[in-house]
C-alpha cells in the first residue's frame, strides 16, 4: 500500500494558504460539535523519524480549545508499562466522550520496532497485529472515531533532515538512535511498514498517508481529513448497530445453573482443617508467582448474598498484602461512563507477579446493564465477543485468569436477606436494590446462563461455586485457585 501510494498534487501557495485558513477555522468549529455530541476522537500520528509529526501536531492543536484535547507522547514503554499487557498503556489513554486524544507515536511504532529489532518473532508479531485490529474495531464499535495518519518521506529527505537536526545544538536531542537506524535500514523498514499498514487498514480505522515534504501542506492534509472524518462520524446515527461477530474461540460447556446440585456441604471440623492447609499452600504459590512474574486475575460474580465477600476474604487471607489488591466494582463513575466500558478494568489490571481480585466484573455489561436498560441490546449482544477478546489478551499476556460464579438457590437467598434485615450489625449489607433484583430472579438466571454459555472459553472457563454451604464454596474456590496456579507454574 505505502509503496504504491501516489501523492496528491500539491496546490499552489496561494491556494494552500486559503484552504488552510478555512480548514483551521472549520476544525475549531468541529471540535465544539464533537463536544456537544459526545464523540470521543482518537488521532494517531505515526510515520518516519524526522517526517514532521510533532511540528504538524503543534500546528493542528494551535487553533483548538486546550480544555478538550490531550496530547499523548508515546515512545518506548516505561518499566512500569512493560509489566502489564501490551495494549494497556494505549487503552488507559483513550479519550472520554466529547474530547480528542492525539497520540504522537502509537502501537504501530512499538510493534514494528520490536519486530524489526528481532525482539519478537513472526508469530508474536502476527498475534499483536490481531490484538491491534481488535482494539481498533472495539473502539469504533463503542462509538469512537479513530483516525490514523502515516507521515511519509523518502530516504533521501529523511537523511537530510536528520543531518540538519543533528547539526543544530538546539535540535540535536530530537534525533534518536532509532531514527538513525531507521534511515540506515530504510528499505527493510519500508517493507515492514507496508505489511503492517496493509494488515491494519480497516474500514473502522483506515490509514491516511501524509505527504510530509512541506509542513503547511502536511497540516492541510491532516486538517481536511480530520474535518471530513468528524463530519462522517457525526452524520452517522449514534444508535446505529455495530455488526455482531461470530465467536471464534473454543468453548467449554458449563451449566445451566438449574441443573447444578446445591446440596454439597462440609463439616466444621473438615473445613477448619482444609482451610489451614490450603491457605498455607496458596501463600507459598504467591511467592513463586511473584518471582516468576506471573500475573493472576480472579473474577467473582454471583447472586446477592451468595457469599462472594467471605470467599474473597479466605483467598486474600492467604496472600502477601503487598502483592494483591481487591477491586470492589460498583456503578461506574462519570469518568468511567464517558469511556469504553472496559476502560475501568484495564486501569485495574495487576502488574506481573501480582494478583487482582475483582468483586464483580466486566460481566455487568451482559447482566445488570442488559436487564436494567443501561445499554442498548446491540451493546450487550456485542459484548460477549468483546469480553472473550479482552480475556484472550490477558491470557496471551501470560496471566492466570480464574472466573467464579457463586451460586445459591432462591430460598437460600431469601433466608440470608431476611437475616441481614433483622440483624442490626448486618443491615448495611442489604439494600432496596437487592430486593428489586430478587424480583427479577428468573430474568437474571436466563441472562447468566447465556453469559456462561457464550463466555466460558477453554482459555478462561467459568467455575461454579455451590454456595448454599458457604464453607464448602470457600474450600472449593481455594482448591481451584491452587490447581490453576500449580498448573501454570509447572508449565
Amino acid at each position: 500500500m505505502l509503496k504504491e501510494w501516489v501523492k496528491d498534487e500539491r496546490p499552489s501557495n496561494e491556494e494552500l494558504n486559503s484552504r488552510l485558513e478555512k480548514a483551521r477555522n472549520e476544525l475549531a468549529i468541529r471540535q465544539m460539535n464533537v463536544k456537544e455530541m459526545g464523540l470521543p476522537v482518537l488521532v494517531v500520528f505515526d510515520g518516519w523519524g524526522a517526517a514532521g509529526k510533532g511540528s504538524v501536531l503543534g500546528r493542528i492543536i494551535k487553533n483548538m480549545d486546550p480544555r478538550f484535547f490531550k496530547v499523548e507522547t508515546l515512545s518506548a514503554p516505561t518499566t512500569e508499562e512493560t509489566r502489564r499487557p501490551f495494549l494497556y498503556r494505549y487503552f488507559i489513554r483513550i479519550p472520554s466522550a466529547g474530547k480528542f486524544s492525539f497520540f504522537d507515536g502509537s502501537w504501530m511504532g512499538e510493534v514494528t520496532s520490536h519486530y524489526l529489532q528481532g525482539d519478537i518473532d513472526k508469530k508474536q508479531y502476527k498475534n499483536q497485529l490481531t490484538s491491534i485490529k481488535r482494539f481498533e474495531r472495539t473502539l469504533n464499535d463503542n462509538g469512537y472515531l479513530v483516525v490514523k495518519f502515516f507521515f511519509h518521506i523518502d530516504e533521501k529527505t529523511q537523511k537530510k533532515r536528520l543531518k540538519e537536526l543533528e547539526n543544530d545544538a538546539y535540535t540535536k536531542w530530537r534525533v534518536s538512535e532509532k531514527d538513525k537506524w531507521q534511515n540506515k535500514h530504510y528499505e527493510k523498514c519500508l517493507d515492514v511498514y507496508d505489511e503492517y499498514i496493509e494488515a491494519t487498514n480497516q474500514f473502522v480505522a483506515p490509514w491516511y498517508f501524509i505527504d510530509s515534504s512541506s509542513k503547511k501542506w502536511a497540516e492541510l492534509q491532516v486538517t481536511e481529513i480530520l474535518i471530513s472524518s468528524i463530519d462522517t462520524a457525526l452524520a452517522n446515527n449514534k444508535n446505529v448497530s455495530a455488526p455482531l461477530l461470530q465467536n471464534t474461540f473454543p468453548m467449554k460447556q458449563v451449566g445451566p445453573l438449574s441443573e447444578i446440585p446445591l446440596d454439597k456441604t462440609i463439616s466444621d471440623e473438615e473445613y477448619k482443617k482444609e482451610l489451614d492447609v490450603l491457605q498455607k499452600r496458596l501463600g507459598e504459590l504467591h511467592n513463586e508467582l511473584y518471582h516468576k512474574k506471573i500475573p493472576v486475575i480472579i473474577a467473582y460474580e454471583g447472586w446477592d448474598a451468595a457469599g462472594k465477600g467471605g470467599n474473597i476474604k479466605r483467598i486474600a487471607g492467604a496472600l502477601d498484602p503487598r502483592g494483591y489488591e481487591v477491586h470492589p466494582i460498583a456503578s461506574p463513575e462519570p469518568a468511567e461512563k464517558s469511556r469504553h466500558y472496559l476502560w475501568r478494568f484495564w486501569n485495574r489490571l495487576p502488574k506481573d507477579g501480582h494478583i487482582a481480585i475483582f468483586d464483580r466484573t466486566w460481566y455487568g455489561r451482559v447482566m445488570v446493564e442488559r436487564l436494567e436498560g443501561f445499554c442498548s441490546e446491540n451493546d450487550w449482544q456485542r459484548a460477549y465477543n468483546e469480553i472473550n477478546e479482552f480475556e484472550k489478551e490477558l491470557v496471551d499476556w501470560n496471566a492466570v485468569l480464574i472466573k467464579f460464579w457463586v451460586q445459591i438457590d432462591k430460598d437460600t437467598q431469601l433466608a440470608r436477606f431476611t437475616d441481614r434485615q433483622n440483624t442490626p450489625e448486618k443491615q448495611w449489607k442489604i439494600t432496596d436494590e437487592d430486593w428489586r433484583n430478587r424480583e427479577k430472579w428468573d430474568q437474571y438466571e436466563e441472562a447468566i446462563d447465556e453469559m456462561i454459555q457464550k463466555t466460558s472459553t477453554k482459555f478462561a472457563p467459568w467455575y461454579i461455586l455451590e454456595s448454599n454451604d458457604k464453607k464448602y464454596a470457600r474450600i472449593k474456590a481455594l482448591k481451584i485457585v491452587i490447581k490453576q496456579l500449580e498448573k501454570k507454574l509447572n508449565s
